[in-house]
């Protein structure tokens, strides 16, 4: 017998019974709570999160064949809140160290007590600076990438451009610049 949020497939949530939709939302509610709550550690903000992501939910409910479906669906919708959530109540998000400008993929967090809010931030800002990255000139990702990936000195780099290492240095920084401009106003907003 399919659950009280298959409904939800059937008709829109306004046309359905007081009683159904009260047990619909305490299924949701029973559903995302453990997860959310593992993630933010706050059960308020928890709150927030499940009826924002409800409201979310009952707009755009997909046309699912089977409950396995929906719950999937709704388990990636209650996932991006949170990531919404710690995108925009980070802690000092105008900082940012201008000669650290790459983060690894494969980097761990170095204390064995990083919190997980803090390693999803992390790998947010990883996922933003890769995307700011791949906005930048062709040239100033590659001088990047020359650097900090291959990990090359300005030497090494100005042999490998056929170039001076000045023009480098130079260019080098006017790519940190944009980079930072772009990552900065995006963990601005």
């Amino acid at each position: 017998m399919p659950s009280k949020l298959f409904h939800l497939t059937t008709a829109s949530f306004e046309a359905l019974s007081p009683n159904v939709q009260r047990g619909i939302y305490h299924e949701y509610y029973r559903f995302v709570y453990p997860m959310i709550l593992y993630m933010v550690q706050d059960h308020a903000t928890t709150e927030d999160i499940i009826q924002n992501a409800f409201m979310k939910i009952i707009r755009n409910v997909p046309a699912a064949d089977n409950e396995g479906h929906l719950r999937g669906w709704m388990k990636v919708v209650v996932r991006n809140e949170i990531y919404n959530y710690f995108r925009h109540h980070k802690k000092n998000r105008n900082v940012l160290d201008i000669d650290r400008v790459y983060i690894r993929e494969d980097a761990q967090p170095t204390s064995e007590t990083a919190s997980l809010e803090n390693e999803i931030e992390a790998k947010l800002m990883a996922e933003d600076l890769a995307s700011c990255l791949s906005e930048l000139k062709p040239e100033y990702q590659a001088l990047i990438e020359l650097r900090w990936k291959q990990e090359l000195s300005y030497r090494e780099m100005a042999a490998e451009l056929d170039t001076t290492e000045e023009k480098v240095k130079y260019k080098l920084y006017k790519a940190r610049e944009a980079m930072r401009k772009k990552f900065s106003k995006r963990w601005r907003d």
